[in-house]
């Protein structure tokens, strides 16, 4: 790498461990293999994710512990550096960026990238912030040079929020499949349960959160295992921790239900397992059911808004069911079980692709 003006800054606000700062250290290792000179700004170092950023990846830290504490240090970064492209997303960082673009008055091209069905998130949860996403999305989101949204059903939710035309919101899927999660689903994994001759293991991975309705799954499960020997995992860290264990405990399956936190490779976990279920009221994409997919496990997910239905391809790749129905769940890993299951052509599964999906983004960035 040089010292030379950077081609591409993505703007994030941590490396912390969620699905969209994954994708883009996933994006930004790609970048630089093609030989474009990166930058990968963040508004403070978190160590989750920093150890996977490629050492050709320079990182900017803005040393700001609040968010809006980083627009002045974005914009003299801006000016100090004017990369080409910028690329953004969550929330607030895109508005950020987009109000440190106007300040610093460079041509910067800065793109915003949509994760979440805002409108959904704003009901649902209980932070003012969420609430006002939609707002702020109307007021900065038309100064973007261009707009990704990662589901068609983000992307219409994000039009009719921000009274954009759909024709400006590009779709582009998110990069879940590389070839180092191909690798790391062939390591061993040291747990009892996934010894030969254990009953088959039922798995969820995801933010302990209400947005991903793990109590749902557990009453599902509960159904499941009146009828057939089998156990439930449940990877991922989060405020109702102690609620689902609770429910757990009510249910009377402590020695069935697993809650084992955050794990670096849930991809082993997921190869291991009979079958993956998604249990979301919502997503924006559903990265989880692309990496369950891709190492061969059937996965059952709930129809919710928005991404599911678009990667199963509307029920072909997997099962769809109602949102907060555990009936319907029991019943979906019932079948599952007995052998029911939706074969994934490996040609749907090469529009989730690091390679593929990188292109896009290069396009659009115009670099």
């Amino acid at each position: 790498m040089t010292n030379s003006r950077p081609q591409i800054a993505v703007f994030l606000r941590s490396l912390a461990n969620g699905g969209a700062e994954r994708l883009m250290v996933n994006l930004v290792n790609y970048f630089v293999q093609q030989q474009y000179n990166v930058d990968l700004v963040l508004t403070g170092i978190d160590a989750t994710y920093t150890s996977l950023v490629s050492p050709h990846v320079r990182i900017v830290d803005l040393k700001s512990p609040k968010l809006p504490m980083s627009l002045p240090k974005l914009v003299r970064y801006l000016r100090q550096q004017q990369p080409i492209a910028l690329l953004t997303a969550l929330h607030y960082p895109c508005e950020i960026a987009l109000l440190a673009k106007q300040l610093a008055g460079v041509s910067t091209r800065v793109v915003v990238s949509e994760h979440n069905t805002l409108s959904v998130e704003a009901k649902n949860l209980p932070q003012l912030t969420a609430r006002l996403s939609p707002v702020a999305a109307r007021l900065f989101y038309p100064w973007a040079d261009a707009i990704v949204a990662v589901s068609q059903g983000v992307a219409q939710d994000l039009a009719n929020v921000t009274h954009l035309p759909l024709e400006r919101i590009q779709t582009i899927y998110n990069p879940v499949i590389t070839s180092d999660l191909l690798e790391k689903a062939k390591e061993p994994i040291n747990h009892p349960w996934f010894a030969s001759g254990e009953p088959p293991v039922i798995l969820g991975v995801g933010r302990l959160i209400a947005q991903k309705d793990f109590p749902t799954l557990i009453r599902a499960f509960e159904k499941v295992q009146r009828q057939q020997p089998c156990r439930l995992m449940i990877l991922g860290n989060g405020r109702e921790k102690q609620n689902l264990l609770s429910l757990v405990q009510e249910l009377g399956l402590k020695d069935k239900v697993a809650l084992l936190g955050f794990i670096n490779n849930p991809y082993a976990y997921m190869a291991a397992s009979a079958l993956f279920v998604l249990s979301s009221a919502w997503e924006g994409f559903g990265n989880v059911l692309v990496e369950a997919m891709a190492v061969g496990t059937p996965v059952i997910s709930t129809d919710c808004p928005s991404g599911p239905a678009e990667i199963l391809d509307n029920g072909k790749y997997g099962e769809l069911v109602p949102v907060g129905d555990p009936e319907a769940i029991a019943q979906a890993i019932l079948r599952v079980l007995s052998g029911e299951m939706k074969y994934v052509e490996p040609v749907w599964l090469e529009h989730f692709t690091l390679e593929a999906i990188a292109q896009q983004y290069l396009a659009v960035l115009g670099v």
